[in-house]
């Protein structure tokens, strides 16, 4: 998909909000044509039958449209969460352009994570009650007004933490506890070579790193502008590869020893010459391809150093592991309201706005978290 086709202005008519005179209102029973509304479309009770804004996938590699959509009944294990926050992640980007590995039927809400305020709970959930705040992962339908979703991936959202920064924590920071705790198991003093690291994930992996395992870490990013924020974040060194070549970077800072561990979501080259930076018995984690390319691993450069290379599915673990992956998220909320985690939130964007969210995403115009306010 060409970058510039998210740019494209949504039409007036995705956007318009209904009003008391919104011909899609129903009529009061008996009345004759013609007659104003009994209700309109977004003044129902919360949560009780009412229709809600979302952002829509009608087409793979198109922009979104925003849709009024029709409410459904939740089932008794599903909540209805009134949505705040929705993070944008590049796998939004992804399966909106059919590139990504789930491939829902269209048409489809994007929004993998979000945070909001329950609205209604189905007659078996005893999770959450209606008023709680809540972050939720689910899966591709967050970017909308209103969230249905199953009780068991809603986490209570601690006093103390804002809606605005839990919606920041699901993705990034439970990608950022499992790479490095789960996958790579470092330990404190260990050094953490993080490439694209001004990104969301990556400024979560600087965090994690530096603030809860005490590893060092070095930064890799492509600006000068960049360099200063991650080192503010924490990062002992930092390494700028639009000016030269990483492993050659990274030698001039460890020598010949190499890292300890590689979080990299980058891919191509950068991952090859993440690779090559390892130190003996080193681990590098592949968590995404945000450039584009697909490495092939050599693997004689794994047997020379006694080196691991392992991926990071991070969704997957919600169905192949659920107490590890809701371990981390329920550590992520706890870190962030005992103050030893700091989420750095990049640009929020209105619903309204959302395909200049994505273009904001693909062009790697924001550092951090890009959110999507409903509110």
């Amino acid at each position: 998909m060409a970058a510039a086709a998210w740019g494209r202005r949504l039409p007036r008519a995705w956007l318009r909000r209904c009003g008391p005179d919104c011909p899609r209102a129903p009529r009061a029973a008996g009345a004759p044509p013609g007659t104003r509304p009994s209700l309109c479309c977004r003044s129902a009770g919360p949560g009780r039958g009412r229709h809600y804004r979302a952002a829509r996938c009608v087409e793979p590699k198109q922009p979104l449209a925003v849709e009024e959509v029709g409410p459904r009944p939740v089932r008794p294990h599903e909540v209805r969460v009134d949505v705040h926050f929705c993070g944008v992640n590049f796998a939004d980007i992804l399966v909106c352009r059919g590139q990504y590995q789930e491939k829902p039927q269209l048409p489809f809400t994007p929004g993998m994570e979000f945070s909001g305020i329950v609205l209604e709970t189905g007659a078996d959930v005893s999770t959450v009650k209606e008023g709680d705040r809540v972050i939720g992962v689910s899966g591709f339908n967050g970017m909308a007004e209103e969230c249905i979703i199953d009780q068991k991936t809603l986490w209570q959202i601690p006093e103390g933490v804002s809606l605005r920064e839990a919606a920041t924590l699901p993705v990034s920071y439970g990608t950022a506890l499992l790479a490095l705790e789960h996958r790579a198991c470092t330990q404190p003093g260990e050094t953490v070579l993080v490439t694209a690291a001004a990104g969301a994930t990556g400024l979560a992996v600087i965090d994690v790193a530096t603030n809860i395992l005490q590893a060092k870490v070095i930064a890799a990013v492509g600006s000068d502008e960049k360099c200063q924020l991650v080192m503010q974040k924490g990062a002992q060194s930092v390494v700028n590869y639009s000016q030269g070549g990483l492993k050659e970077a990274v030698r001039k800072l460890v020598g010949s020893v190499g890292v300890n561990v590689v979080i990299d979501t980058v891919g191509g080259d950068v991952f090859l010459e993440a690779l090559r930076s390892l130190a003996w018995e080193g681990r590098i984690v592949v968590v995404g391809f945000a450039g584009g390319t697909i490495a092939s691993v050599p693997a004689n450069l794994l047997l020379l150093k006694n080196v691991s290379a392992m991926g990071l599915y991070w969704s997957r673990y919600k169905e192949q592991n659920f107490p590890i992956f809701s371990r981390t998220l329920s550590s992520a909320l706890q870190y962030c309201q005992q103050g030893r985690i700091q989420p750095h939130i990049g640009t929020v964007f209105k619903l309204e706005k959302v395909n200049d969210a994505f273009l904001h995403v693909i062009q790697r115009k924001s550092t951090g978290k890009v959110l999507i306010s409903l509110k």
